[in-house]
Formats: C-alpha cells, sequence, structure tokens
C-alpha cells in the first residue's frame, strides 16, 4: 500500500513540481533480473531513480532509518519502505560481505535493484573509483546492469538541505550491460574489469571529471594506510 501511493500519487506530483528530465527509460528491462548502477550526488537521488524507473527498485539503506521511534521514527519507516528500501547494517569487512549477499538475495528474486558502485555520495562533484561489489553481484546474480547518470541533483538537494530546491536535473537510464564475458565472480580480475565497464559507462552519461581513487575519508594514521595498501578491493 505504501509502495502503491508513493508511486501512483506521490510520485507524479514530485514529477509535476521538479519535473526531472528523463532519458533512456526503455533501457530498462521491463522483466527479470536487472542492476541499475548509479553515480551518488545527493540524498535525493535515491528518490530520484524510484519514481523515474519504469519498474519498482530495490535498494540497501542504512538500518537506522528504520529502527526510530515515535511518530518520527514511524515516518522514517514508512517513507523509506515506501520507496523500495530495505534496512542493512552498514560498515566494512563483514558488515560489507553481508550487505552484499542480502543485495544478491534480492537481485535473485527477480527485482530492479539500484546501488551506488562509489559508496556514498560525492562531495566534490568528481565520479569516484567503483568499488567492485557492484562486479561481484552481476557476475553472480548474472544480472544484466543498467548505468544510470544523475546530473544536477547535487544542486537540487546540497549535502545538509532539509528539502530538495526547484531545480532541473537529469536522469539518464544507459543501455543494459552483459557481462558474463569476463569471467567467473571468484576472479579478481573479472569483478574489476566489470566494476570498470560499469562505471565507464556510468561516465559516458554524466560527464564527470574522474578522481581516479576511492570515496573514502584520508587513512588516520599509518596502521590504516597499511591496511588500505593490503585491502586493494573495496567492496
Amino acid at each position: 500500500m505504501l509502495y502503491f501511493v508513493a508511486r501512483w500519487i506521490v510520485a507524479p506530483v514530485a514529477k509535476l513540481v521538479y519535473r526531472p528530465h528523463v532519458v533512456g527509460k526503455r533501457n530498462v528491462p521491463r522483466y527479470g533480473k536487472v542492476i541499475l548502477a548509479s553515480n551518488h550526488l545527493s540524498f535525493i537521488d535515491s528518490v530520484l531513480i524510484p519514481i523515474t524507473s519504469p519498474r519498482r527498485v530495490q535498494f540497501l539503506a542504512k538500518s537506522h532509518y528504520f529502527e526510530g521511534t515515535g511518530f518520527r521514527g514511524a515516518v522514517s519507516r514508512a517513507f523509506f519502505t515506501a520507496i523500495g528500501a530495505v534496512g542493512v547494517k552498514r560498515g566494512a569487512g563483514q558488515a560489507a560481505q553481508e550487505a552484499l549477499e542480502q543485495s544478491r538475495r534480492i537481485i535473485d528474486t527477480g527485482a530492479a535493484f539500484a546501488l551506488y558502485p562509489e559508496g556514498t555520495r560525492s562531495l566534490d562533484g568528481r565520479l569516484y573509483k567503483g568499488r567492485t561489489g557492484v562486479g561481484w553481484l552481476a557476475l553472480t546474480t548474472g544480472a544484466k546492469v543498467v548505468p544510470v547518470g544523475l546530473i544536477g541533483t547535487n544542486e537540487m538537494q546540497p549535502v545538509g538541505a532539509k528539502f530538495p530546491r526547484v531545480r532541473r536535473v537529469t536522469v539518464a537510464f544507459g543501455e543494459p550491460l552483459d557481462l558474463a564475458h569476463l569471467g567467473p565472480a571468484d576472479s579478481g580480475r573479472a569483478r574489476r574489469q566489470a566494476t570498470d565497464e560499469i562505471m565507464a559507462a556510468i561516465h559516458a552519461l554524466t560527464g564527470q571529471e574522474l578522481a581516479g581513487t576511492y570515496n573514502e575519508s584520508p587513512p588516520a594514521g599509518a596502521v590504516e594506510r597499511v591496511k588500505r595498501a593490503l585491502r586493494p578491493e573495496r567492496l
């Protein structure tokens, strides 16, 4: 019911007010497994993708959005449920692997699943290096990957803004990528190649400046630098 209200009542009103420019909707397969892999500039990205996609989309969101109490907690749960979010504990190591496994289970149901290969929002507008979890998901599930390019969402709702401004934004769905030919999911090289192809397709849609690095805070010290050096792949 929440999804129905969001999809058929709230979404048309939002489109009328904000008038997003949507390109390539026909590139999203109407049935079967598909991963929507997008750049990430703003909180509003996770609203724009579900309301502009031609089919229902699910994605992972921080579990604390679903754990609040009282009226505010109920509103948060209702909102994120309505846009297709699934709560998950965020983190590195085992937590990251468990999030990937949860994502795989959702995709294997035949769902359309959205994610951000950069891992988190780009605060400077550049496109960062993709984490190989998206490559692992594509190769493990056999799902086609539709690259998504978001343009202008960082101006629509900058970091810290509580509500989106009325700004014209673009949501571009690229042609589906079939990455099965790159090899098995247990190959680090195949995961990296798959991820790089996805990021190149996103870049072709957005034209963002390439950062050439992962989007993460600087290492806190020598120990953290060593850990990152020994963990070249980022999930």
